[in-house]
């Protein structure tokens, strides 16, 4: 299992997605720190499928890959400042939902993955193993891209105190 390629299950199960226009768009929003909706996407996919393969879950794993990557297909930047953009935690699942179904044809496992990824935040509860795979993921994923940057920070400050 150690020589599983990831990017490629994602390519294969993703490749429409991936070549869309709009999904491509991601990589002009920033997500958490400096990493981009783009990335972190992809990041969530691979991280839905090495849950699914290490805790032996049995999952679709087309719709657990397409619905992962397009779980924040909201394809707008919510840091700017903008009224609709307050709630972004609390809406943005709705949105990536709303823009997925216009641009992609989705399994019922794929609109609920997207619908319920905030879960508890937007109190949608997930119906698949799928969904709850990319609750979890989703919230890993985000935690570390959120709080590298800092246990980076205090890993050079330590470095500078100890020279």
């Amino acid at each position: 299992m150690k020589n599983i390629d990831y990017m490629d299950i994602i390519k294969y199960y993703g490749k429409e997605i991936l070549e869309s226009e709009n999904f491509k768009k991601e990589k002009q929003f920033i997500q958490h720190g400096n990493i981009t909706v783009y990335e972190h996407s992809i990041a969530v996919a691979i991280k839905c499928i090495k849950l699914a393969i290490k805790l032996n879950i049995p999952v679709d794993i087309e719709a657990l890959v397409k619905g992962s990557l397009l779980h924040d297909y909201f394809l707008y930047d919510w840091h700017e400042s903008d009224k609709s953009h307050r709630l972004h935690g609390f809406t943005h699942a709705k949105t990536a939902l709303k823009n997925a179904e216009r641009d992609f044809k989705l399994s019922e496992i794929e609109k609920n993955m997207i619908y319920c990824h905030m879960f508890p935040l937007n109190l949608r509860i997930p119906k698949y193993r799928e969904s709850i795979l990319l609750c979890i993921a989703d919230k890993i994923v985000a935690t570390k891209e959120t709080v590298m940057p800092y246990i980076n920070i205090l890993a050079n400050y330590q470095e500078y105190l100890y020279r």
